[in-house]
């Protein structure tokens, strides 16, 4: 299974970066050998609006099954709902700590978007 976590930097240990559509990258983490390779998402970052939509393509794009991130508004929620992939929120701590967290079942999916549109 893919996982994609929004990240601040580009490994591991790196803390989950709570923007979906304006996180500097995107770790892309196989959950069962923990191989991962990393996504950036400079293109986004200054967009005025739709960086939530451009990045949600960026994701469907690279096969990700799951997104792990701390905030996602509408546009980006529909498009990935509309992909199939499984959205988490509210999550915090490591890219490592949030794929543990997500194989112990301590993080479950959500139906709806938690940020208006044009949070930072």
């Amino acid at each position: 299974m893919n996982i994609a976590i929004t990240s601040v930097d580009r490994d591991l240990s790196s803390a989950l970066d709570p923007r979906f559509g304006r996180a500097k990258y995107f770790i892309i983490v196989d959950s069962e050998t923990m191989s991962y390779r990393v996504v950036e998402n400079e293109q986004n970052l200054n967009l005025p609006q739709g960086a939530g939509i451009q990045a949600g393509k960026t994701i469907v794009e690279n096969n990700v099954d799951v997104l792990i991130t701390g905030n996602c508004g509408p546009k980006a929620f529909k498009v990935l709902e509309s992909a199939d992939i499984d959205v988490i929120i509210g999550a915090k701590g490591s890219v490592k700590d949030v794929v543990s967290q997500y194989k112990a079942g301590e993080l479950q999916p959500t139906d709806n978007a938690n940020v208006e549109g044009h949070w930072i």
